[in-house]
């Protein structure tokens, strides 16, 4: 089955553009965007799916000539599928086991820009490094990541309470029983996490046993896939990062604790090859005195966040019936998990047509140890959000934040309805949307 994304939205927009590029979707593996694409391709007359790691005589169309007329001509003989300008929606899916066709995308701009040429691919990153010569200004990246909480909701048929959460605010909280019931939902999706085929499964069983065992199936797929990152770091190195990755989250990333036997070269090299694969995202320190916020970061510092909560709390096997029958903070915010999810949110709703980047801010002093889990800006403004999976908490560091940097309002995010206290937005875990956008 296929759940509706917000990306479909963008897709169409693109379709009907006059002054369109050839697109590339990036984005780890398995979060979806071959099937946006099959869902895009109904609103064409023609389609044609090119898979170039299952047809791998197919990338001698392009060794000789990067001509787009001629590869057309070739590729319409080869599959007896017209192409068409304004008609076709051509896509070279897994193009980064063929290099030419990566590079072929620039000319369709410049020679065909009547046709509708998509490119995806899992590793994606890795080939363009290597490639010299990028078409800049002629290619559109769109980054994908796993089902955002909002895309959960819509799978589950909950596209009336979506709506309701949508129009509440720290000023109007959502009736109380509402809000009860998003919290469950929330639950369940700390569990399963974004990836299209557990929320399938789960809509279509609503068996948690069986989505447990299509995550680890992911799991392994994952670490099965360390083996094509570089050729000169070894897999074992990668899944030594890969897991410290985890055991860190929501905390300095300390690339001692993350093998014994590598350097801190050695782990860094590890560590930004997962992170091209979109399998981590860094959050980056920042003294945060101004806009923007990356041109104080402190590279020593970062925190890593893994890119599913469900992968994160398959890996570490989380016991799943603390999370969802308990309203207990540490068995909601087992390994930082509050923290991770709110982290993936932030990135899923910001644009898609850049790499976004998060922040938080931490002061070290003597007898003054303060953090706060994440900054974002609105309006040109500066917003500390702190992290509280329960409904209680101290709010110490952000209370710091705003007086030494002179700030008039924070957000505390936590399991309570929406609310104030004084100069503090409360907005419920399951509500980053709102927060965002």
């Amino acid at each position: 089955m296929y759940i509706s994304r917000d990306i479909d939205k963008e897709l169409l927009g693109w379709k009907t553009d006059v002054y369109r590029k050839p697109l590339l979707l990036r984005g780890a593996r398995q979060v979806g965007k071959t099937n946006s694409v099959r869902e895009l391709s109904k609103h064409f007359k023609y389609f044609l799916e090119i898979n170039f790691e299952e047809n791998k005589e197919i990338s001698k169309l392009f060794e000789a000539n990067l001509s787009p007329i001629e590869i057309c001509e070739n590729l319409s003989l080869f599959y007896n599928i017209p192409i068409i300008e304004g008609e076709t929606l051509l896509f070279f899916d897994e193009i980064q086991q063929c290099i030419p066709a990566i590079r072929s995308l620039r000319f369709f701009y410049e020679k065909m820009p009547g046709l509708h040429v998509i490119a995806a691919g899992s590793l994606l990153e890795f080939a363009i490094e290597d490639i010299t010569s990028f078409g800049v200004g002629r290619i559109r990246s769109v980054f994908m990541y796993p089902l955002s909480f909002n895309e959960f909701l819509v799978g589950c048929g909950e596209e009336a309470l979506l709506t309701k959460k949508n129009e509440s605010s720290p000023e109007q909280p959502i009736n109380e029983i509402l809000h009860e019931k998003l919290v469950q939902f929330l639950k369940k999706f700390l569990i399963l996490g974004g990836m299209p085929e557990v929320i399938s499964t789960y809509i279509q069983t609503k068996d948690f046993n069986r989505c447990q065992k299509v995550l680890d199936d992911l799991v392994y797929s994952f670490q099965d896939d360390f083996a094509k990152y570089k050729k000169n770091v070894p897999t074992s190195r990668l899944r030594e990062v890969f897991d410290s990755v985890i055991l860190q989250s929501g905390s300095k990333f300390v690339f001692s604790k993350a093998t014994i036997q590598s350097n801190h070269k050695q782990v860094k090299e590890a560590l930004n090859l997962l992170i091209m694969a979109g399998l981590v995202f860094p959050v980056k320190h920042t003294s945060a005195n101004g806009l923007p916020l990356g041109a104080e970061v402190n590279p020593k510092k970062q925190k890593m966040l893994l890119f599913d909560t469900g992968i994160f709390q398959r890996i570490l096997q989380f016991k799943i019936t603390d999370t969802i029958f308990s309203d207990n903070i540490e068995a909601v915010n087992k390994g930082k998990i509050a923290e991770i999810f709110t982290g993936l949110e932030m990135l899923k709703y910001q644009t898609c047509y850049q790499r976004n980047e998060l922040y938080y801010w931490h002061r070290e002093a003597h007898n003054s140890n303060a953090e706060v889990d994440y900054l974002f800006i609105k309006e040109n403004k500066i917003f500390p959000v702190e992290i509280k999976a329960g409904t209680k908490g101290a709010m110490q560091s952000m209370f710091l934040f705003l007086t030494e940097k002179k700030k008039d309002k924070g957000i505390r995010v936590s399991l309570e309805n929406f609310s104030k206290y004084n100069v503090i937005d409360v907005y419920p875990l399951y509500a980053i949307s709102n927060l965002i956008n």
